[in-house]
């Protein structure tokens, strides 16, 4: 048969995951000669041999790369120049540049957890890296947390400061070797080494395991940043970090050695199990098992986030301890992660009783990716380490690059162009200047990493958002897009939606087209546009964010400041019950507030109501972060089944409006006559499902789709979503919620670039 030679491109996550090794290997077996290279971040190459040994090699790069490795299209054309001459085999060459964004955005890959060859050498004592806490090879370690550019080689991150030894620089340019162009490639003889006070390699880790035995709280440099470790079942421990930390009340997270230890902590059905395996080695939220650890790791709730070691590191802490860790953020209040020894030091000297440092710099703050079972489907909260900044579709492609500027909270940022758009990793909440300055600094190394020049920029309307105000600032056209539309356009465009669909958005607060604050939507929607249809209720908010600190301000806005829709105002000794329990100089100024309209603005929010609601059971009058009183709520409720409570929806000119007051007189009504609390709560739960199952029905009555997207951070409540859901479809609805992308600010940005998209390649139309 006539030889002929080809060029191919590939493009995806094909650097950082064994691509190339992958790509020799398959040449070599089918006998094909040529070369294979990383450029700009792809990877490209010739091949040469038989037209059919061509095609079954284009095939096996679809359908047989790597795990971790993510195609996204091949390329293969006529060769132009001169071809392999045949015998002289396949060739790994150096990587190339040309100019960035030749061929298209590049793809970062995520970093991964230890597999378990290297697992095994790592307790193998006959093996050179036994007990090596940074073991790595072409398929685990760190990949985007060192990176500094693109073409993804050894040279371009923070691991050439430790040349190679003749061992690893062997293994290195071995096509046969697990370790063939593994970047991060280390030993003991070369690589980096742990530290304490010190104190180098095991004395410095057994340093940190006698701290940690004692009682004390160690800070260890992790993957993506610092994390402060304590001994999980040890009471005073764990009280005394909360105290440090001045982190009252949100629960922490515990690593446990393998699934087992999992296993005796939490309930694990085959979802949560194959999330805590998966080489992201996520936070997964699970319900607590009977073995119980410090009371103080989870208050509140009778949930409890579980992952696995993610590095070498965290296995041999593990083995040497043998006890559950809580592992949680290396940070203070409001603070991003810490990333480097100085500022490790200065932010955690307070906290930490010592330091388990080692010198391989980090590049990219990454926290840790939390995720949760949700049905049938995994739903992501936090996507950080692991997942970001993988690269999204795009139903829409944008005929301009795009960056969306995020919300406030729970902050990231979205750079997009063509059909594809990278969500950051989580950064934080804005308000604070030195999470403000973390997301500058990630904002200004991902662009060159990922290849995208952002030509416009989309936001929030909210002029109260950093991320606004740093939109409005670029030199670069803008474009707002309304808060609940960023958040069902999100879960659209993760399903790959481009037609019109029905969407549900409950949240805390995000400014509507009205002027007042949205939390409690339908909107009949496309990516493009949409139009509200049915909310909640509003009520005043006294004080603003002090109600959102203060729940039972929340109550009191309801109560006496809730819109009047109707329904006959909750007084005398039902709300003279609750009332009682508060600062009465307190409850007369917030009525003052509300009956003069100072400073209460007025929100149609389900997180809002949730808040009151848990107030005026008694659950949280006061909170110390964002969500946790429909936490507490949640938790409350549990798996009861009672009555609802009573509801009315009312029609408001074009829309469809729940009167929450009717609910919240009835449940004061029903605590009067001595119902549990636990089944109040339960109450209110179902009563908000049938509540939006009502409002769906309406929309759809009038000729809204029959395909539903759910949204906003109100959704991460399973109860919740898992009643929702299950209405919704009794009506023969599709219902579809984010499972990538996060279901609260966390998605806003992806949201962004998917609305941003739509609108510009319609006006090109």
């Amino acid at each position: 048969m006539a030889r002929i030679a080809r060029e191919f491109d590939v493009t995806g996550v094909v650097q950082g995951v064994g691509f190339r090794p992958f790509v020799h290997r398959t040449a070599v077996g089918l006998g094909l000669d040529g070369w294979a290279a990383n450029v700009d971040g792809h990877v490209a190459g010739v091949v040469a041999g038989e037209q059919a040994d061509i095609d079954a090699f284009a095939e096996l790069l679809r359908t047989a790369a790597p795990p971790r490795a993510r195609v996204r299209r091949i390329r293969i054309v006529t060769l132009g120049g001169r071809a392999p001459a045949p015998g002289t085999g396949f060739r790994v060459l150096g990587s190339e540049r040309s100019r960035p964004g030749a061929d298209g955005p590049c793809e970062i890959p995520p970093d991964a957890a230890t597999c378990e060859p290297c697992l095994d050498e790592l307790f193998d004592p006959r093996d050179r890296r036994y007990r090596y806490p940074f073991i790595n090879c072409t398929a685990c370690g760190p990949r985007a947390t060192v990176i500094d550019a693109l073409p993804y080689d050894r040279i371009r991150t923070t691991m050439r400061r430790f040349p190679m030894c003749a061992a690893c620089a062997a293994e290195y340019a071995d096509p046969a070797d697990r370790r063939f162009h593994a970047e991060p490639i280390a030993c003991p003889a070369c690589g980096p080494r742990l530290a304490w006070d010190g104190l180098r390699g095991e004395d410095a880790l057994r340093a940190a395991v006698r701290t940690v035995e004692d009682g004390g709280i160690i800070a260890l440099k992790g993957l993506g940043g610092y994390q402060l470790v304590c001994a999980a079942e040890d009471a005073a421990a764990v009280a005394e970090l909360r105290r440090r930390k001045h982190r009252p009340a949100k629960p922490f997270a515990v690593m446990v050695g393998d699934l087992a230890g999992a296993r005796r902590l939490g309930r694990i059905g085959a979802r949560a199990a194959g999330a805590l395996t998966t080489p992201v080695r996520p936070v997964v939220l699970v319900d607590a098992g009977p073995r119980r650890l410090a009371a103080a790791v989870h208050p509140g709730t009778d949930r409890i986030g579980l992952f696995l070691p993610t590095t070498g590191l965290h296995h041999l802490l593990l083995r040497a301890l043998g006890r559950p860790l809580v592992v949680t953020s290396g940070n203070t209040v409001d603070a991003p992660i810490a990333v480097d020894a100085s500022e490790a030091h200065r932010l955690l000297d307070a906290i930490a009783d010592g330091f388990l440092d080692h010198d391989r710099p980090i590049r990219a703050r990454y926290d840790d990716s939390v995720v949760q079972p949700a049905g049938r489907s995994l739903m992501t909260i936090r996507r950080a380490r692991g997942l970001a900044p993988a690269a999204l579709p795009l139903p829409r492609a944008t005929p301009v690059a795009l960056v969306g500027a995020g919300a406030q909270l729970k902050h990231t940022f979205a750079l997009a162009t063509a059909d594809r758009s990278h969500l950051s990793p989580h950064i934080g909440d804005l308000a604070a200047t030195s999470t403000y300055d973390a997301f500058l600094a990630c904002y200004d190394a991902l662009r060159p990493l990922v290849g995208i020049e952002p030509r416009a920029v989309a936001h929030d309307p909210h002029p109260g958002y950093l991320s606004t105000q740093w939109a409005r600032a670029q030199p670069l056209p803008g474009i707002a897009v309304q808060h609940h539309h960023a958040h069902l356009a999100a879960c659209a465009a993760e399903h790959g939606l481009t037609r019109p669909f029905t969407g549900v958005a409950y949240d805390g607060l995000g400014l509507g087209d009205d002027g007042t604050l949205w939390g409690g939507e339908v909107l009949v929607a496309d990516l493009a546009s949409y139009r509200r249809v049915g909310r909640f209720g509003t009520a005043a908010l006294p004080g603003a964010d002090a109600a959102v600190r203060h729940p039972w301000r929340t109550a009191l806005g309801y109560l006496y400041g809730g819109e009047p829709l109707g329904s006959a105002s909750p007084v005398g000794e039902l709300t003279r019950r609750f009332t009682g329990r508060l600062d009465p100089d307190e409850v007369a100024a917030v009525r003052t507030m509300i009956a003069r309209g100072v400073n209460c603005p007025r929100a149609s929010s389900a997180g809002r109501l949730f808040d009151a609601v848990a107030s005026l059971l008694g659950l949280a009058d006061q909170v110390s972060y964002e969500g946790e009183a429909a936490v507490r709520l949640e938790a409350a409720a549990g798996r009861r089944r009672v009555a609802p409570l009573a509801h009315r929806l009312v029609q408001k000119g074009e829309l469809w409006v729940y009167d929450p007051v009717p609910t919240l007189i009835d449940l004061l009504r029903r605590q009067a006559d001595g119902e549990p609390s636990a089944d109040l709560a339960a109450a209110f739960h179902t009563t908000l499902a049938d509540v939006t199952a009502a409002l769906v029905a309406h929309a759809v009555r009038s000729g809204a789709p029959r395909t539903v997207c759910l949204a906003g951070g109100c959704f991460v409540n399973r109860r919740l979503l898992g009643d929702v859901r299950r209405l919704l479809r009794a009506q023969g609805l599709r219902v579809l919620v984010g499972r990538e992308v996060p279901v609260g600010d966390g998605g806003i940005a992806y949201g962004q670039t998917a609305v941003a998209a739509a609108r510009l390649a319609r006006a090109e139309q």
